[in-house]
């Protein structure tokens, strides 16, 4: 992210401005991260042998290592670094480029133009606003209740709908809660509450994800290979994962507002929206509008059709079908991709009556609109997809699974957090899900070889991939959040680190006690259904 420039000094109007060709481009900080970032690239090519039988192992950590440089210290733009993969894979022979492009866009990529296309209709029309000013009358305007309430809804939604959707939506209404408070305070004053509550969202989304089976995509990549992989194993029930992951959730969100409004970010108390500000600033807006009506639809039923597009199971006898299963096998073939691009494209069809601002008739969405899309973040995204392709491609991601086999001789205690700390810190370069499904069945054999319940690993491997709190690429909440412009990368990793580190502790702790009542992990006697799990000893370290 691009810095301002400051200012020349006032003190002497007639010095010359200083010369933009002497200037460097660079900052310290940023000289820094370029220069350590390449040389541990080449210290890695030119000096280590993390697998003598594959090469690629070593050069794709090295890549891993400079992006991950990189993206800490904003060496280069953040979108840059992510285009690494194109050029450095084919050289290194890790993939080739016909390979390593289309990883760059896949269906989530869609998920966030759809979603944040109907985010920008709902900007254009002042819907946006509308709904921030409800949410302060109703929540309160003190900035620790700001933020509290942000937390709370954006983890209530991701319970249910995509993160990723659910970041997107809060994340407007975040914006226009940020710019009412800008407007009373000034932009300098608030930065520390536009910070807490942004982050708040996208940790909200990421920790509330991990309360439901269908929350986050880990949880379900987790629950199709345990029972493909241990097919005589019972399943994993709805309300059965719940009792952990409720209780989970509530202390991890109860953390991450601590840390945000009273560590890290703090905001004085005079910094509060007084209610007669509230109401005048509300009824400033009239009557909902034509076009706000029609947003708002389409916003609430895009949401809708995410919560009911595959089967909802309450508990173990209670199904709600999804509306995907009665159009037969063209519903298969629908995602939540297909919903958001599908709802965006009706912006463009429906006409909205006369803009707010120009006076003129105007769709709801129109080109000039969807140039404010953060393509720069399409692209932050894409370098974690093909980041996470790298992994597998290479053997790296076998290289790091296999190191949980070192660790069969522990407490059990200490092999949860291990794995905790291991798919906590590794999620933070790749894609949650990609690393979930690297994982999981390397995990599998494992459990199987040492002669333990596999699930003493899986299960908080599972929820660690949704606690990578620290940077952009790690989950898509991250990355959307970050794609505001008003959150810098080292603002995520310096409260980040710490709630990877608390959540480590944190689920370590509860599955140890909670957690393998809930799941009846026996540490002394492994479950027969193992039987039918891989009979294969675990990868050797």
């Amino acid at each position: 992210m691009e810095k301002p420039s400051p200012s020349p000094s006032s003190s002497s109007p007639t010095a010359p401005a200083p010369s933009d060709e002497t200037s460097s481009p660079y900052s310290k900080g940023r000289l820094a991260g370029l220069i350590v970032g390449l040389a541990l690239f080449l210290g890695l090519i030119l000096f280590a042998d993390l697998d003598p039988e594959n090469p690629s192992v070593t050069r794709m950590a090295a890549v891993a290592v400079l992006m991950a440089v990189f993206w800490i210290s904003e060496a280069i733009p953040l979108a840059a670094t992510a285009l690494i993969p194109l050029v450095l894979f084919p050289l290194l022979g890790i993939a080739s480029g016909k390979t390593t492009a289309p990883l760059y866009v896949n269906s989530t990529i869609f998920l966030f133009i759809g979603g944040f296309l109907i985010a920008l209709a709902m900007e254009k029309w002042n819907l946006h606003r509308r709904i921030a000013l409800s949410i302060i009358r109703v929540i309160g305007s003190s900035p620790s209740r700001l933020v509290l309430g942000f937390v709370l809804a954006s983890a209530a939604l991701s319970m249910w709908i995509s993160n990723t959707a659910t970041a997107i939506m809060m994340l407007a209404i975040g914006l226009a809660i940020v710019k009412e408070e800008e407007a009373l305070f000034g932009k300098k004053a608030t930065k520390n509450l536009s910070i807490a509550l942004l982050l708040g969202i996208a940790y909200g989304c990421s920790i509330g994800g991990i309360a439901t089976p269908v929350g986050t995509p880990p949880n379900l990549s987790f629950r199709r290979i345990f029972a493909n992989t241990f097919p005589d194993a019972p399943p994993i029930g709805f309300g059965q994962w719940m009792l952990l992951g409720v209780p989970l959730t509530l202390i991890m969100l109860t953390v991450a507002w601590f840390l945000l409004s009273f560590v890290f970010f703090r905001t004085p108390k005079s910094q509060q929206i007084t209610s007669d500000v509230i109401e005048k600033e509300y009824q400033a807006l009239g009557k909902m509008r034509w076009a706000e009506g029609c947003i708002l639809v389409i916003f609430l039923l895009t949401a809708l059709l995410w919560v009911f597009r595959t089967d909802l199971e309450i508990g173990t006898a209670f199904t709600i079908p999804g509306w995907a299963g009665l159009l037969g096998e063209s519903g298969a073939l629908l995602d939540d991709a297909s919903v958001a691009i599908a709802m965006a494209l009706l912006l463009f069809f429906i006409p909205g009556g006369k803009h707010p601002e120009t006076g003129k008739p105007d769709t709801l969405l129109n080109l000039k609109v969807i140039r404010k899309v953060p393509w720069e973040i399409v692209l932050l995204f894409g370098g974690g997809f093909a980041l996470a392709g790298g992994f597998k491609e290479s053997g790296l991601s076998d290289y790091v699974g296999s190191g949980f086999a070192q660790f069969s001789d522990t407490p059990a205690i200490l092999l949860v957090m291990a794995t905790c700390g291991i798919l906590t810190f590794l999620t933070e370069l790749t894609s949650n899900t990609a690393t979930t499904e690297m994982i999981l069945p390397i995990l599998a054999a494992i459990g199987v070889a040492v002669k333990t319940n596999p699930l003493l690993l899986m299960i908080p491997a599972t929820i660690s991939a949704s606690c990578a709190f620290m940077m952009p690429v790690a989950t898509p909440p991250n990355a959307i959040v970050f794609g505001s412009g008003r959150v810098r990368i080292i603002d995520m990793v310096k409260i980040g680190f710490f709630l990877n580190i608390i959540g480590m502790l944190v689920i370590t702790v509860l599955f140890y006690t909670i957690g393998t009542a809930v799941f009846d992990v026996d540490l002394d006697n492994p479950p027969e259904w193992m039987q039918s799990g891989p009979a294969a000893a675990a990868p050797k370290p």
